[in-house]
């Protein structure tokens, strides 16, 4: 479908990727991925002939079919959000414009334009877009707005729509996890899985690229490598074969020296000159292993710690909030405890940002009382937070502004190299710097002078994999309290330990890391579900109408309850048969465990460097295989336990 063959790109003097090629086949699902800065949006802008590569040939199929979602800005006009949902080519389009400009049912021009909407199917594509559009968290007194008027992030999701809609042959995606929350990326990731064609995507986001891709390119380095399988995946292989390639590397080297060192001694004697002369054509004639490249370092440091507070935080009581006539919350409870970190989960609109706010006293409450506690100071991190800074300052006089911290120079600087601002970049003019960059800034100062009570709305956005794996440490070592909001699976799992559900301006706590939640929460949608499905149920198997019960005999209840106890013993024997089975697994990787750990504490074992790194390896992979069978077996005895 799409062949790049050895494409070459640079600017000025840097050279972003150097003769790499690539093969893309239908149906094939492949993550972009590498350090920011490496050339991926770039590499896309060549594949849709928006710049033009310095070499190299990009080949597609013929009628191949293009679909693009850019990271940020995408177009809109005057069209409404449904009819850029349904917008699948550009005569759609023309024929929406002429509709709006000629409302008068008996136009010409307007009878003209819906017969050729008619044979367009497009009566069929504007309901699959609503049908998308709410999928997207879209709802129905949306379709008809200007799609104009909406938010950048919303725009997004109605491009989006556009093309799910449009299912082209290949859909090239820039980032489309940033702008959805964890409900509609569950969706969105759910339609991409039943998408037929071929996928190629930048992204960030693990559990994303985890969750549809079986393949990861890299770029880095200027050269692109391929692997099979999801990003999980790709980390192994990649260790796997970096271990490979040193080990292969440091036996030439050794080689080199070897034969170097026969040719300096023997090649002045005569009776050794021959030999020597054929090792100096055998080393010239050697095809050199490149030495392994250097890896980005990894980014250690740690952030001043905030003064302590007292046990209580914030107290909520009988909070309402409103934003005109739309009430967010009402009679809401809500109390936070000196060093929890929460994550805020719930669907788009549902009032997770709002109460951030309402915690930050950044929106007013119209009844109720909002109380912190003693010594607590506040720190709220979102998009509006850019605001606070100065544009005419360099980025490096903005971050030292933080001088009560006594953070010198070079500390400064590692912390914005950890978010991306690094060389000359730091000398930059604020108000050059792109929305995104902006927030990494503000994330930036935020973190120099932490306070003790932290509140994040989406702190990964715009961060590459690095940063955010330096947001995640600087987070685990921060001693004060956190309530955040973000769409980052991996984020979430490496820093909530508790969860908050918001879901119509109801707040459900969850007395657990996320994990906990998704079982919690899905137990209780199964049987409220169960529930009402007993309560609503005819025996012809139709649904009672609304506000009516069912007659039921002592007969058919105990019928029932008979059945239920059934369900649950064979249930409870799949989870004492799960138990057995993960007991009898982590018993064998346990033995093998302390095999592997005996044999690389014998100094013989060193003797092949190669074979010791492929054991290492192998000892590195059987403890985490070690590690996720554990887990399971900690998650299948709660839910026995339950079960009993």
């Amino acid at each position: 479908m799409l062949t790049i063959s050895q494409i070459s790109k640079g600017f000025g003097q840097k050279t972003l990727f150097s003769d790499i090629s690539l093969r893309l086949l239908r149906g094939e699902r492949i993550g972009l991925v590498g350090p920011n800065g490496a050339g991926k949006t770039t590499l896309f802008s060549i594949i849709l002939g928006d710049t033009e590569a310095d070499g190299g040939e990009i080949e597609l199929e013929r009628d191949t079919r293009i679909g693009f979602l850019p990271q940020e800005s995408a177009p809109t006009g005057d069209e409404t959000v449904a009819e850029l949902a349904a917008s699948t080519n550009p005569e759609l389009t023309e024929i929406y414009r002429i509709l709006r400009e000629h409302p008068a049912p008996d136009a010409p021009e307007r009878i003209e334009a819906i017969e050729r909407f008619v044979q367009l199917d497009g009566y069929n594509l504007e309901a699959k877009a609503k049908r998308i559009l709410a999928g997207l968290a879209f709802r129905s007194e949306d379709f008809n707005m200007p799609a104009r008027t909406l938010s950048g992030g919303w725009i997004m999701r109605a491009h989006l729509a556009r093309l799910l809609v449009m299912e082209p042959d290949l859909l090239m995606l820039d980032e489309p996890t940033n702008h959805l929350d964890l409900e509609t990326l569950g969706w969105f990731q759910n339609q991409l899985k039943r998408y037929s064609g071929a996928i190629l995507t930048i992204s960030h986001d693990r559990e994303f690229l985890n969750a549809i891709c079986d393949g990861i390119v890299e770029i880095a380095h200027q050269k692109l490598q391929r692997y099979t399988g999801n990003y999980e995946k790709y980390l192994t292989e990649k260790a796997e074969r970096e271990a490979q390639h040193l080990a292969a590397y440091n036996n030439q080297q050794r080689e080199i020296a070897h034969l170097e060192d026969f040719v300096r001694r023997f090649r002045a004697k005569a009776s050794k000159a021959s030999q020597a002369q054929a090792r100096l054509k055998q080393l010239e004639k050697m095809e050199r292993i490149a030495p392994p490249e250097s890896a980005a370092d990894t980014i250690h440091f740690k952030f001043p710690q905030p003064q302590r507070s007292g046990q209580r935080i914030a107290t909520l009581q009988d909070v309402k909030q409103a934003y005109g006539d739309h009430v967010v919350y009402e009679d809401l409870n809500f109390e936070v405890e000196k060093g929890q970190r929460i994550v805020l989960v719930g669907p788009n609109g549902a009032g997770k940002s709002t109460l951030l706010k309402i915690l930050a006293q950044i929106v007013p409450i119209a009844a109720g009382s909002r109380e912190l506690g003693h010594n607590v100071s506040v720190g709220y991190f979102s998009q509006q937070r850019v605001d606070v800074l100065d544009l005419e300052r360099t980025v490096l006089d903005e971050a030292m502004d933080r001088s009560d911290v006594g953070a010198n120079e070079q500390t400064v600087r590692t912390i914005l190299g950890a978010f991306l601002f690094r060389g000359d970049d730091v000398f930059k003019r604020v108000k050059v710097l792109s929305g995104g960059e902006k927030s990494r800034l503000a994330l930036v100062k935020l973190l120099l002078a932490p306070p003790n009570f932290l509140l994040l709305d989406e702190p990964t956005t715009h961060l590459d994999m690095p940063s955010i794996d330096a947001l995640i440490g600087a987070l685990r070592d921060y001693q004060g309290t956190l309530i955040f909001v973000s769409h980052d699976v991996h984020f979430i799992r490496a820093i909530a330990q508790s969860t908050v559900q918001i879901q119509a301006g109801k707040v459900t706590p969850y007395a657990g890391d996320y994990d906990y939640y998704l079982r919690k929460s899905g137990a209780a949608s199964e049987q409220s579900g169960l529930i009402a499905g007993l309560k609503n149920a005819r025996p012809d198997g139709s649904a009672l109408s609304e506000g009516r019960h069912p007659v039921v005999s002592a007969k058919e209840r105990r019928r029932l309850a008979a059945e239920a106890r059934k369900g649950n013993n064979q249930k409870r024997k799949r989870f004492e048969q799960r138990v057995a089975e993960l007991e009898t697994l982590i018993l064998a990787l346990e033995e093998e465990q302390a095999e592997l750990s005996k044999m690389l504490e014998d100094p013989a074992a060193y003797s092949d460097p190669e074979a010791a790194r492929e054991l290492a390896v192998k000892a590195a992979r059987v403890a985490r295989h070690l590690k996720e069978k554990n887990h399971e077996w900690e998650v299948a005895v709660e839910e026995l336990g339950e079960l009993k």
